[in-house]
């Protein structure tokens, strides 16, 4: 990857950002901020995309109104857009295509939204992936469906969105028994002890080890790291603030 900043802020205060990984190979993609108007929690029937962010969006590679998404249930469900229908498409968390021009939309407010994309092949995939995603290996499943379907993982790019980091996650003992109990070798690495049966549990680390378990070269993974809870300014974070607003990361072929 060529050095430089991880992301490009647009907009004061911004409202959306991208990630220059992917803005090199031309990909029309980005992550919201809490900023970013006509976002709405998704749902079965109708779009999460108010006419305020579809008609911002408009010209940029990103027709809102055509987005593909899901009822997200933080699992490693995989679901493909083919031909040019979008809106709702069932029960999941990662999304894949090969059709130009659909948008797939991932919702947040801490968990990791991860995009996948193979610039050679020209696929795309993306995936919501918290804590019980990440035991059941969602960053890598998304991975090897692009592999399935003919790309090489040596020639992905991944770019995981603003989400809790490692300064704010803390978690009990009911999370860290799965994530030591899939992960015997490697556990460890992402947690840290803060003392009463409480652990910083660090998913952005878990993750990339995820992707670069399933042949993405290190290289090709890059993180916003900016944390939602640290950074309530900016971004909406369930742990710290509750039901308060969805972030979406969107991108299209």
């Amino acid at each position: 990857m060529t050095a430089g900043p991880v992301i490009s802020a647009h907009g004061d205060p911004p409202v959306h950002l991208t990630f220059a990984a992917l803005d090199r190979f031309g990909l029309p993609h980005l992550s919201t901020t809490r900023h970013c108007p006509g976002i709405t929690r998704p749902a079965d029937s109708g779009s999460p995309f108010g006419s305020a962010a579809v008609e911002r969006f408009t010209g940029s590679g990103l027709d809102l109104s055509r987005a593909a998404f899901l009822r997200q249930v933080h699992g490693a469900g995989v679901s493909r857009v083919d031909g040019e229908a979008g809106g709702f498409v069932g029960e999941g968390d990662i999304l894949l295509t090969e059709t130009p021009g659909v948008p797939l939309a991932i919702f947040t407010a801490d968990c990791l939204a991860i995009i996948l994309f193979d610039p050679v092949g020209r696929r795309l995939g993306v995936a919501h992936v918290g804590w019980r995603g990440t035991v059941k290996w969602a960053a890598a499943v998304a991975a090897r469906a692009l592999a399935a379907a003919g790309s090489r993982p040596g020639d992905l790019v991944a770019a995981i969105s603003p989400s809790i980091g490692p300064c704010c996650y803390e978690v009990d003992q009911p999370v860290l028994d799965p994530l030591r109990t899939e992960f015997s070798r490697e556990w460890q690495r992402w947690v840290r002890a803060v003392g009463d049966g409480k652990w910083m549990l660090d998913l952005w680390a878990a993750n990339e080890s995820q992707l670069v378990t399933a042949g993405l070269s290190p290289d090709h993974i890059v993180n916003s790291r900016l944390c939602t809870a640290c950074r309530s300014d900016l971004f909406f974070s369930y742990r710290k603030e509750g039901s308060v607003g969805r972030l979406v990361t969107v991108a299209s072929l």
